[in-house]
Formats: structure tokens, sequence, C-alpha cells
């Protein structure tokens, strides 16, 4: 086996690695994400209003990303948050803003289709 059939093998076996964890924790995510909701937690959705009206789960709260930070005070910092977006790029920059808010419990659930029952 020549040295560069080697590394391009030990990068595809990194790859799938990382795209296996990738996808157990997100399940993980969205088992977690799934009791809180039936348990009652906020569900907050950091997509744009436009994005927001075209599709999301009944109940949600629509805060975009841009805003969140200024109108979080309208959440409740002691209940649990799930936060979602289009693709959980977003849900996961507004997790940590949450968390450096004060929150207790908030999860990201990724794209807003996984708090779908």
């Amino acid at each position: 086996m020549t040295r560069d059939a080697f590394v391009r093998g030990a990068l595809i076996a990194v790859a799938a690695g990382l795209l296996v964890a990738r996808r157990l924790r997100s399940r993980a995510a969205r088992r977690r994400a799934a009791a809180l909701i039936a348990a009652g937690a906020a569900v907050v959705d950091v997509r744009s209003p436009s994005e927001f009206a075209a599709g999301s789960r009944p109940g949600s709260l629509n805060l975009p990303l841009d805003r969140l930070a200024a109108e979080c005070g309208r959440l409740d910092r002691e209940k649990p948050v799930v936060v979602c977006c289009a693709s959980g790029a977003r849900s996961a920059a507004a997790a940590g803003i949450l968390k450096a808010k004060g929150f207790k419990t908030v999860v990201n659930a990724g794209p807003w289709t996984n708090t779908l029952d």
C-alpha cells in the first residue's frame, strides 16, 4: 500500500467516524428535546420570520437569532428551552446565548422538524 493510499483511507475512516458521531449526537438531542417538550419546555425557533411562517412547530415561539439576546427576557430562565432552526447551526449559537444569559436547561434540537412528534 502506498503512503497516499494509506492517507486517503485514513481520511475516509476519520470522516466516516465523524459522520457517525454526529448522527448519534443528533439522535440523542432529538430524544432529549422530545422528553423536555412533553414535559412543557418552551420551543424557540430562531429562524427568520419568513422561514418560520413557511413551516414551524405548533406552539413554538419565533425569536430570530439576531434578536434573541435582546428578547430572551420573554422566556422563563428556570423553564427548559428547546431551540431549533433550519439545520442546527443557528440553534447551536442560540443555545450558547441562552446559557450565557443564565438559562438553566437549553437543548439544541437542530432542525425544527426534529421538534415534531
